[in-house]
């Protein structure tokens, strides 16, 4: 029921201007207890509602290419960078922040109701089939030893549960920043320095086409 239905049953023109405000007020109450049963018959973690949703989107679909998607992701790699943030093995002062406020069961909640979540799919902007990320991506580059970016997270970018990360449709600011993060060691929870390694023997324009690429990647 709209809020001109309301008014209408009640009388518009006979009503005060207090008995106009409530009459709105009603209905916006209305409205947003409506939207909470919708959420609470989702069955969504509360951690989602009160920490996650709102840089990650409630479907972990993010709006904000700074902030990665996480539906479709690995609940296992999902699960590791949690513990990591928390005990600062990941550096990062906002995730550390709300990493902090969760427990175990929290983090055991997130990673797998967004492991659960449909991605959605993104487009590269100048990299798509033939292009300098494409190539990066499937065949590496020998002569400066990085070796294809596949053979770790599948040629759709699926990644592999446990060890490799979902690549394919992640934000192209994300991925670009997580490089520029691995090259620095700024970050430094990859395993055996695998991503340290190969982000320091990157250029600049191959890691912004490498990020495009891997956006259109399906």
């Amino acid at each position: 029921m709209t809020a001109m239905k309301i008014l209408k049953i009640y009388g518009a023109k006979s009503m005060s201007c207090r008995n106009t405000f409530f009459i709105f007020t009603l209905f916006f109450l209305i409205s947003n207890i409506a939207i909470s049963a919708t959420i609470e018959n989702k069955n969504i973690p509360k951690a989602i509602t009160n920490v996650c949703a709102a840089c990650h989107g409630i479907d972990g679909n993010s709006a904000i290419a700074a902030n990665p998607k996480l539906a479709g992701q690995h609940p296992e790699y999902l699960y590791k960078q949690l513990i990591n943030f928390k005990s600062g093995e990941r550096a990062n002062a906002v995730m550390s922040g709300m990493a902090a406020m969760l427990s175990e069961s929290d983090m055991h909640a997130i990673s797998d109701y967004f492991s659960k979540q449909t991605l959605n799919q993104g487009q590269a902007k100048a990299n798509g089939k033939g292009s300098l990320g494409e190539k990066i991506y499937r065949s590496g580059i020998q002569a400066n030893g990085v070796p294809a970016c596949a053979s770790c997270h599948g040629p759709a970018g699926d990644g592999l549960p446990v060890k490799y990360p979902r690549l394919g449709g992640q934000h192209t600011e994300y991925v670009l920043n997580q490089l520029r993060q691995f090259r620095l060691a700024a970050r430094a929870n990859d395993e055996v320095k695998v991503m340290r390694t190969i982000a320091a023997r990157l250029t600049d324009q191959e890691m912004e086409a490498l990020a495009d690429y891997i956006q259109g990647l399906r």
